[in-house]
């Protein structure tokens, strides 16, 4: 698939909105596209396609011969939500998944039975199995067709997940190869200030919050300098993303593990790594016994 242009605009936008958030522009200040690019470490050119973005969105003005101008406060800004993108075949990975859960999809499938019932083409739906097949989501039969895997229960998979995540996530910030960028680390505390002083977490797009949550553990799993410590956090991600999605409509949640991941990202910045695993610790064992709470209470 060629990169969706649009789709690249949108993810620079929200990068952008971050930046501005944590310099607090007043409106009318010029966004100069060298500074912008230089901030997020990229060319002139993508810093354009999110300028426009923002300026379709109404946040930003596009004078002529001049540059771009913020137009709106920070304040108004946080109402405005970008949703990331999403490829076709992610969308059938998680509509799968998600109608097998809900006991409207078989365990046992053929791809001509999904190509009819979802009326997806061949690269679509052979894309999104190759993916499903690689986060041992599923597997094929022995003669014919595919079948899911027996630990996608959402009360199972998710106790097992964050099992798994206390016992490798505390311990990747105290690799001897921690490297954090502290560029990076500022641009994640932005976004989860963003969402901490919103005026109203629901009215935030649930993909756009699950998206700050996961981006904060990868890119922390990617700091840790062991790429296999990053490869099981992304495929968690994965099927966090099937399984937690309804959680984020949650404001008192949302607000409390934001500010818990700041937590975490003012430790890195002061380069205290042992408080830093330790907080990492408690707060993946606090969203462990939410879940252990709600299997007690169903």
């Amino acid at each position: 698939m060629q990169p969706d242009a649009s789709a690249s605009g949108r993810r620079i936008a929200r990068q952008l909105l971050d930046l501005i958030y944590e310099a607090r522009f007043d409106p009318g200040h010029h966004l100069r596209e060298q500074y912008l690019a230089d901030a997020l470490g990229v060319s002139r050119t993508p810093v354009r396609a999110g300028l426009k973005e923002l300026t379709r969105l109404g946040a930003v003005e596009a004078r002529p011969n001049q540059g771009f101008y913020l137009l709106k406060s920070v304040e108004e800004l946080q109402q405005l939500a970008i949703e990331p993108p999403q490829s076709s075949d992610q969308t059938l990975y998680e509509l799968l998944v998600r109608d097998h859960i809900a006991g409207l999809l078989p365990e046992s499938f053929t791809q001509t039975e999904i190509s009819l019932r979802y009326e997806v083409d061949r690269g679509v739906l052979t894309r999104a199995l190759v993916k499903l097949s690689e986060d041992g989501l599923i597997a094929r039969n022995a003669g014919h067709g595919w079948r899911f895997q027996q630990t996608l229960n959402s009360d199972v998979a998710l106790r097992n997940s964050y099992g798994f995540r206390l016992m490798i996530e505390p311990a990747a910030l105290l690799s001897p190869q921690l490297r954090v960028d502290r560029a990076l680390l500022k641009r994640l505390r932005a976004q989860h200030l963003r969402l901490i002083t919103h005026a109203d977490i629901t009215q935030v797009p649930a993909r756009e919050i699950f998206e700050t949550d996961a981006s904060f553990h990868e890119l922390l799993a990617e700091a840790s300098g062991n790429l296999f410590v990053l490869q099981a956090i992304q495929q968690q991600n994965r099927l966090r993303r099937l399984l937690e999605f309804g959680s984020y409509h949650n404001k008192r949640r949302v607000n409390e593990w934001c500010e818990e991941h700041v937590a975490i990202l003012d430790a890195l910045r002061d380069n205290k790594a042992q408080q830093a695993a330790d907080l990492m610790r408690a707060h993946l064992q606090c969203a462990y016994d939410l879940v252990q709470i709600r299997k007690a209470g169903a």
